[in-house]
């Protein structure tokens, strides 16, 4: 483990016993996979102490950890999570913008990747998920995206988040192991689905894995970085070759 690592590992247990001593809500910043993947494994460690992970909406990949919980600190408390929609003035003059559009419009007035989260593009409207310290500052200050001209809002309306569209389809693969359907999802050799795992860029359900070889589970979440992001939702019957039908669903 590099000294970057744990120093991130040293911050998490200062921030636990901070909660667990002074019996209060504590939080970290917005957390990557592989920042995840060192809080995972600390569980045992920090067993003691109750935690939650939340990103701003369900299956989320950038992530709170909230250490503290109503037994531990006598009431309850949400995350500080703020959602901003961000949309072009006048739609018909806008740039097709990207999420590496938005990024680079927040980077460009000095916000630190750990302050936000997941940001989901709806057409070209963008919807950053950040923390509540830092939404006031954006919705007052970025007013390009690229190079379009674009309006802030924070949403307060949980109706007006933005909801994950799916592409349902049935595949046929050769086992339910998780290198053989993220082969066939993503359009991969098991070699190339293999390799992904091994360099650490496959989360089930949030968590990093190199079990490469595991069976998927109804409604376990995978989500490959650079390709994707899928839910396993069942076997669905076997071919005449012994070969298995499976479903799933695809984030587009």
């Amino acid at each position: 483990m590099n000294r970057e690592d744990l120093l991130f590992q040293k911050r998490i247990r200062e921030l636990a016993e901070r909660s667990y001593t002074q019996s209060r809500y504590v939080f970290t910043d917005f957390l990557n996979s592989s920042e995840q993947a060192l809080f995972f494994a600390m569980e045992t460690e920090l067993s003691h102490v109750p935690y939650r992970l939340e990103g701003g909406f369900l299956h989320a990949e950038r992530r709170l950890v909230r250490f503290g919980s109503e037994e531990l600190c006598g009431y309850e408390t949400g995350f500080p999570i703020a959602c901003i929609k961000i949309e072009p003035l006048l739609q018909k003059f806008a740039d097709t913008l990207s999420h590496r559009d938005f990024l680079g419009a927040l980077m460009n007035l000095g916000i630190t990747r750990e302050k936000t989260g997941d940001i989901i593009i709806k057409g070209n409207v963008g919807y950053l998920f950040c923390l509540d310290s830092i939404s006031e500052y954006v919705t007052e200050h970025l007013d390009f995206v690229k190079h379009t001209h674009v309006k802030c809002s924070v949403v307060n309306d949980p109706e007006e988040l933005p909801k994950p569209v799916f592409r349902e389809e049935t595949l046929i693969v050769s086992s339910n192991r998780a290198d053989s359907i993220t082969a066939k999802v993503f359009h991969l050799s098991r070699e190339q689905a293999l390799t992904l795992f091994r360099d650490k860029k496959v989360s089930i359900n949030g968590r990093q894995t190199e079990n490469n070889s595991g069976s998927l589970k109804p409604q376990d979440v995978v989500s490959v970085r650079g390709h994707g992001k899928y839910i396993f939702q069942r076997e669905s019957g076997v071919t005449q070759k012994n070969r298995i039908y499976v479903s799933v669903s695809i984030y587009v």
